[in-house]
C-alpha cells in the first residue's frame, strides 16, 4: 500500500487546480501523443475513444482535475477508481505499463505549463501519480486473481468461436460465443462487459468492450453489437465475422451489474443499444425464483432499429411480476402499437413517476450520454437517492 501523501505534496497538487482547469485537455492530449509513440502501449487502448471530439482526452482531463480537487478527501473517488480498475482489467493493463503513463503525464505537464511546471510541481505530481497508481495496481491484482480463481475463469486472452450470429434489427447483430478449448466460462454479473482483441487486416489489434446481453450460463456469452456509422470494429463484426470465426476475449469485468437477490422493485431503463446489459439482467431475473416487481422500459427510434423486442416480451409473458414498456420516437407504418411498441415519443421522468414504483425502486440505466444525463439528473430531481441510481457509460466516463 502507498504511503499517504504528505501535506506539502497535497498542497502543491491542489495549487495546480486552476492550471488544470484551464489547460487540462491540452495536457492530456499531449500525454496521449507521448504515450502512443510506443506502438505496444498504443495498442493497449481503444483507439475509437481517441476520436469523437477527443472524448477520451476530455474524460481523462476531468478525472485528473477531480483527483487534484479531492486530494484531501480521496474517499469520494472510490467509485471512479473502481471503474478504472475494472476497465484496466478488461484491457489487460499490467504494473509494467504504469511507468509509461507516468513519464508521458509528467512530460505533458512540463510541456504545456512551461515555466509554471517547476521541479517542485513535477515532483509532487510524480508522487501523486504513483500514490493513485499503486492503489489501482493493488485493486487490479485482486480482480485478476478473482477472475483466475473463479469457476471457468481465466486471465489474459482466451480464444472464442462465434457459434451463432443472429440479426436483431437493421443495425444490431448478436453473436453467441463459445470457448475454443471447450471449457466452462465465468458466470458474469448481469450488466458486465467483455473486452475483445480483434485482428483486422493491415491494422494493429483493436480493443473494444461489448456488454454481455445474455444471462450467465457457465458455457457461452452473447454480445449484441450495433453497427456504428464509422465503427471500425463494429462494421468488421457485421460484415466479415461469420459463424466459426475466432475472437480473443478477456474475462468479464465492469462495476455496473445487477445486485444479487434484489429486495426492492427494479426499473431497467435503456435507450438504443443500451438495452444490451438490461436484457442480460432481465434474463437473469426471469430465470431466478425472485418475485420483486421489475419494469423493463426501453426507448428506440422505431421498429427497424429496435432489437430483441419479441424476446423481451416472451420473457415477461408468463411472469406477472415482469412488466415491459416500449417507446418508439417515430414509429413507421409497419410498427403496430400494442404489438411492437406501447407508446409514441420519449420516455420521461413524469411517466416513470406515474407508472413505476419510483419512490422505492432501484434504477438501472444504460444509453447514449444525453439519455443518461437527462435521467440521472431527472430521477435525482424526482427524489430518487443517488444510491438507487445505477448507470453504465458506453465509452470513457466523464461528468454527466
Amino acid at each position: 500500500m502507498s504511503e499517504p501523501l504528505s501535506e506539502p505534496i497535497r498542497a502543491i497538487v491542489q495549487a495546480t487546480v486552476p492550471a488544470l482547469a484551464a489547460h487540462g485537455t491540452d495536457i492530456t492530449a499531449a500525454m496521449y501523443r507521448r504515450l502512443f509513440r510506443d506502438a505496444e502501449v498504443r495498442d493497449l487502448f481503444n483507439q475509437s475513444n481517441q476520436g469523437e471530439g477527443g472524448r477520451q482526452t476530455k474524460a481523462l482531463a476531468g478525472a485528473i482535475l477531480a483527483y487534484a480537487r479531492n486530494i484531501d478527501n480521496l474517499g469520494v473517488m472510490g467509485a471512479a477508481v473502481e471503474r478504472i480498475a475494472q476497465k484496466h482489467a478488461g484491457l489487460q493493463i499490467l504494473p509494467a505499463h504504469y511507468p509509461y503513463v507516468a513519464s508521458a503525464l509528467l512530460g505533458a505537464i512540463e510541456e504545456v505549463l512551461g515555466e509554471a511546471a517547476t521541479s517542485e510541481v513535477l515532483a509532487a505530481w510524480g508522487e501523486a501519480f504513483w500514490f493513485l497508481a499503486n492503489i489501482l495496481i493493488g485493486r487490479e491484482k485482486q480482480i485478476y486473481g478473482d477472475l483466475q480463481n473463479s469457476e471457468g475463469g481465466w486471465t489474459g486472452w482466451r480464444q472464442f468461436r462465434i457459434e451463432t450470429r443472429r440479426r436483431e434489427s437493421d443495425i444490431i447483430t448478436s453473436f453467441i460465443l463459445r470457448p475454443v478449448d471447450g471449457g466452462a466460462v465465468i458466470r458474469h454479473r448481469p450488466g458486465q462487459y467483455l473486452t475483445f482483441r480483434v485482428a483486422l487486416p493491415g491494422l494493429s489489434p483493436q480493443r473494444r468492450n461489448y456488454s454481455i446481453s445474455s444471462a450467465p450460463n457457465g458455457e457461452t456469452y452473447r454480445i449484441s453489437v450495433k453497427r456504428e456509422p464509422h465503427g471500425l470494429v463494429s462494421n468488421a463484426l457485421h460484415n466479415d465475422f461469420e459463424e466459426g470465426a475466432l475472437l480473443d476475449v478477456a474475462p468479464p469485468t465492469g462495476d455496473f451489474f445487477l445486485i444479487e437477490k434484489p429486495q426492492r422493485p427494479i426499473v431497467l431503463l435503456s435507450g438504443g443499444v443500451g438495452l444490451t446489459p438490461m436484457v442480460s439482467m432481465l434474463e437473469a431475473i426471469a430465470g431466478s425464483d425472485g418475485n420483486v416487481p421489475v419494469h423493463y422500459v426501453h426507448g428506440a427510434q422505431d421498429g427497424r432499429v429496435h432489437a430483441m423486442g419479441s424476446h423481451v416480451r416472451a420473457l415477461a409473458a408468463d411472469r406477472p411480476h415482469l412488466n415491459t414498456t416500449i417507446f418508439y420516437q417515430a414509429p413507421t407504418d409497419e410498427d403496430e402499437k400494442g404489438v411492437h411498441y406501447d407508446h409514441d415519443g420519449f420516455v420521461t421522468v413524469d411517466w416513470l413517476a406515474d407508472n413505476t414504483p419510483i419512490a422505492e425502486a432501484d434504477f438501472y440505466l444504460c444509453g447514449p450520454k444525453p439519455f443518461l444525463a437527462a435521467f440521472v439528473k431527472g430521477l435525482a430531481g424526482a427524489g430518487v437517492p443517488e444510491s438507487r441510481i445505477h448507470y453504465e457509460f458506453f465509452g470513457p466516463a466523464d461528468n454527466l
